[in-house]
Formats: C-alpha cells, sequence, structure tokens
C-alpha cells in the first residue's frame, strides 16, 4: 500500500515537472512592459528578457534609471518613464506601448513598481500610509486598467509583485495592506479574464536585497522621523526601548535579506513563458518555509509566534498605567 502511494506521489511530482517545463515558442515577437526597472527585479528582469530576445519596454521612475538599463542591454530594449502614481504618466506611458505593439498587442504586463515604509502603524499619519498604498496598489491598478485591452488583444499574462507580507501581516504602516490589495485585485482579475485566454499570476517574494530593503538608512531615518514627531503620551507609552528594538529589527533585515534576487526574476520569467504558469509564486527560503506556513496556521498560534519576537513597549497595558495615579492620590500616599 505504502509502495503504490508513493509510486504515485512520485508520478505526480513527475507530471508537475514536465507541465511546468514546457515553454512557449516565439517568444521573440512578444512584448513585455515593466515597471520599476530602475534597480532590482525590475531591472534584473527586463535585462533577462532581453537576453531571452524578448521585446522588452522598461518603464523606469527616472531618466537615470533608463539611461544606465539602456548601456546593459540591446537594442531591441526600449525604455519609458513611468511614475505609476500620476495618472497622466500612465496615460502617456500607455500611449507609448499602444503605438509601439501595434496590432500585436502586449503579450506580458508586469507590475513591479514598489514602495517600502516599515513603522508602527500609530506612529504615522494618513500621507505615509498613501504614499505606500499609491504607489504598490492604486499604480498597480491604474497601469492594468490603462493596459489591459493590449494585454486581451494578445490573450497575454498579467504578473503582479505582491509579497510573502501579502498572506501574512506583521509590519505596520500601508506596506501589508497594498500587497493583500494586490492579491484581492490579482484574484478578480484571473477569474474575470480566464475566458479572455488571460493568465493572471501572482509573486509572493521573501526577503532579498533589492534597494527597498538595503537602502537601511533611509528607513532607519524616516523611523527616527516619526519618532521625534510624536506627541509625548505617545511616547511615554511606547518607550525608548521600544524605539530601538525597532531600529534593530530594522538593520536586521539586511543581514536576512537573500542576495539571490534571480529567484524572483525567474518566477517571473516563468510566469511570462511557461506554456502552464502557475497562479502563485514564492520565491525564498524564508517565504515557503516560515512565512507561508505561518499564513496557514490558527490566528491564535501565528499572532503568539509573531507577538513574541515584536519589540515590547514599556507599559504592556498602557490604560492601567494611566489609572494607577489616581489609586495612590485615593490612598493618601
Amino acid at each position: 500500500m505504502w509502495l503504490l502511494l508513493l509510486v504515485v506521489f512520485g508520478l505526480i511530482l513527475l507530471y508537475r515537472w514536465y507541465r511546468q517545463s514546457l515553454i512557449l515558442e516565439n517568444l521573440t515577437d512578444k512584448y513585455v512592459f515593466i515597471t520599476g526597472c530602475d534597480t532590482g527585479f525590475g531591472n534584473l528582469l527586463a535585462k533577462q528578457l532581453d537576453k531571452r530576445g524578448m521585446k522588452v519596454l522598461a518603464a523606469c521612475l527616472t531618466d537615470h534609471g533608463a539611461e544606465n538599463l539602456k548601456k546593459e542591454t540591446s537594442s531591441r530594449l526600449q525604455t519609458v518613464i513611468l511614475d505609476v502614481t500620476n495618472s497622466e504618466s500612465v496615460s502617456a506611458a500607455a500611449e507609448i506601448v499602444s503605438t509601439t505593439v501595434g496590432n500585436a498587442g502586449l503579450w506580458g504586463l508586469v507590475n513591479n513598481a514598489g514602495a517600502f515604509g516599515p513603522a508602527p502603524s500609530e506612529w504615522q499619519k494618513k500621507e505615509d500610509f498613501v504614499r505606500v498604498v499609491n504607489v504598490n496598489l492604486i499604480g498597480t491598478v491604474d497601469v492594468t486598467i490603462h493596459l489591459l485591452p493590449l494585454v486581451r488583444k494578445a490573450q497575454g499574462r498579467i504578473v503582479n509583485i505582491s509579497s510573502c507580507l501579502g498572506r501574512l501581516s506583521f509590519i505596520g504602516g500601508g506596506y501589508c495592506m497594498s500587497k493583500y490589495g494586490v492579491e484581492a485585485f490579482s484574484d478578480c482579475l484571473r477569474r474575470e479574464l480566464c475566458e479572455f485566454g488571460v493568465k493572471v499570476s501572482i509573486i509572493e517574494p521573501g526577503c532579498f536585497g533589492t534597494m527597498m530593503t538595503l537602502s537601511i538608512d533611509h528607513h532607519v531615518n524616516n523611523l527616527k522621523r516619526l519618532w521625534e514627531n510624536l506627541p509625548q503620551g505617545i511616547k511615554d507609552g511606547y518607550g525608548e526601548q521600544y524605539y530601538e528594538q525597532y531600529e534593530k529589527a530594522l538593520k536586521g533585515l539586511v543581514g536576512t535579506a537573500s542576495p539571490k534576487i534571480y529567484e524572483v526574476t525567474n518566477s517571473m520569467e516563468h510566469a511570462l513563458t511557461a506554456v502552464y504558469p502557475w497562479t502563485r509564486y514564492s520565491p525564498g527560503l524564508d517565504g515557503k518555509l516560515f512565512y507561508l506556513p505561518m499564513s496557514y496556521l490558527p490566528t491564535v498560534l501565528s499572532d503568539y509566534v509573531l507577538c513574541r519576537s515584536a519589540p515590547k513597549p514599556v507599559a504592556k497595558k498602557w490604560g492601567e498605567r494611566q489609572a494607577q495615579p489616581n489609586v495612590t492620590q485615593q490612598n493618601g500616599l
């Protein structure tokens, strides 16, 4: 009986490997538009697809980023300046893409542009949330809506970059909520577009060494700014030790971030070029071995694990601490 189960399991794995190894033909005829190509995942993916002979339209936020990418790629690759938070910029980029791809349509759209802003939620203002959500979620929606007719024409692919933190939320601010939104938007798109022949994939990376995670000085300075601008009452509730622990945790990101960012871009490439792309990809051992399993646990267990390792405030029960002086006054002390 056990031998039969092992044989069946082995055949399932073999079939799965065979399916995922099938790659499309005529890749050199296909156009792919990628956002956030100045650095990181988008930059490397643009180079990978260019080497495969695909027609890459790489959207960069800055002229500097676009010029550097051009120097490292073939003449096939074209760059576009794009700010995904600016609808006029998105419309202009969409016009360029439409003119470039013509009747062929757009085979691949990769929504990769992202922003990060780790800090306790209570320390932040509405503007801090909006800045991150506008890039990660609203920008993804805006770009997709503008380019969707071209993707439908090609019966192509949409690849949205989410995060393992789009499955397990434990960093304050707009990042996790924006990535949960990307997951929801992608799931809706996949179901709405399946009859059009369009496939939608979600990439959920763990912690990798891109500019987003390695710009530790920027994140620490932002955390310090938020801390210094807090009302004294909120500072007293958290305590200096909480701030120091949070800063230490941010710096720890550099030590845990994987330098193998090609694991993420390989997943993106597979989603664009495979005959049978996956619905979700989870590159990174931390994602596979910690974040995803943790997301499936009962909430009480995941809360216990995550709260144990979180920074600790000086007053765990701030309401009780605030009430304490009244007790002493009643005792005449």
